[in-house]
């Protein structure tokens, strides 16, 4: 008897062919919750304050997917630890900036990343009103894969 070794997987949705992409896929960083120095008042500078971040990374997950080998994706625990040094590290006054430096270092840094949005919240805000936060999102990807939705 011969045994059959399969080549592709079976799902509901149809065939998955290696080296086809299917994305765009994403890595999810939520909530990562840092106290920083980052804002245009002394007082910010001073005391600091709490800040929240999500992050998309655009990348594909196919490939390690099907390989279950850490090599083939972006290690998060590493983006992870980017963007605390980033957070809690020398001070920006505008959070776009900061944004900017958190996409920046991770597409530079990860070339497996396509693309990333990255979303800062201060939730702790001194304005007048109520309010459950302010912040900034944005969305940068590299000059070759600037066609991801």
């Amino acid at each position: 008897m011969q045994t059959v070794v399969p080549t592709h997987r079976r799902y509901a949705t149809g065939v998955i062919v290696p080296g086809i992409p299917a994305g765009p896929d994403k890595i999810h960083l939520n909530g990562l919750v840092f106290h920083g120095y980052h804002g245009v008042l002394p007082e910010e500078n001073k005391l600091g304050q709490k800040f929240v971040v999500d992050a998309q990374l655009f990348c594909d997950l196919q490939t390690p997917g099907l390989s279950d080998e850490l090599v083939d994706t972006v290690d998060y625990a590493a983006v992870y630890k980017d963007i605390k040094l980033i957070m809690e590290g020398k001070p920006h006054k505008l959070l776009e900036s900061v944004a900017e430096d958190i996409a920046g270092t991770v597409l530079q840094d990860y070339e497996k990343v396509l693309g990333i949005k990255i979303k800062i919240q201060k939730p702790q805000v001194a304005i007048e009103g109520v309010v459950k936060y302010l912040g900034v999102e944005v969305e940068r990807y590299r000059h070759d894969h600037d066609d991801i939705p």
